[in-house]
């Protein structure tokens, strides 16, 4: 899994490549903290644990970033090192027309943000988010408000 920052205005997009949906969220998820911090200590930080559920696979993507800035903002730390399982709903769908659901559990290394020096990001961003499946794995553009 690959990911590389892009510059974008006054905002900064992570674009990023995976072989499996799970890898990707996790891929993005550790651009998000290339984009918050230069350089993260290899030692510092607990992990903690997060879930989040969705009705698509974009909004799960984006709820879960979210997440990880609140996270952030309530916890004083960075999460850094992500690991991430996808799940996703069982073909078919509901026959009672309910959405299906998707979900992440995901656990992230919370490094005190008195350990590194953070940058703000401020928010995830709909603006020109892409996930998508392609031949060789998964992709992802995600734009972040800085």
């Amino acid at each position: 899994m690959t990911y590389e920052l892009r510059d974008h205005t006054a905002d900064v997009a992570v674009e990023a490549t995976a072989p499996t949906l799970s890898a990707l969220f996790a891929a993005v998820a550790d651009g998000l903290t290339a984009a918050g911090c230069e350089s993260v200590p290899p030692d510092a930080g607990e992990r903690f644990s997060l879930r989040e559920t969705a009705e698509s696979r974009e909004a799960l993507l984006f709820d879960y970033l979210d997440r990880l800035i609140y996270e952030r903002d309530v916890r004083l730390v960075l999460p850094a090192d992500h690991e991430c399982r996808v799940i996703e709903p069982e073909p078919p769908t509901p026959a009672d027309g309910s959405e299906p659901t998707y979900a992440v559990e995901a656990s992230a290394r919370g490094v005190p943000l008195d350990a590194v020096v953070a940058r703000e990001v401020k928010a995830v961003t709909y603006s020109e988010m892409a996930l998508e499946r392609r031949d060789d794995g998964w992709y992802a553009y995600v734009v972040f408000d800085v």
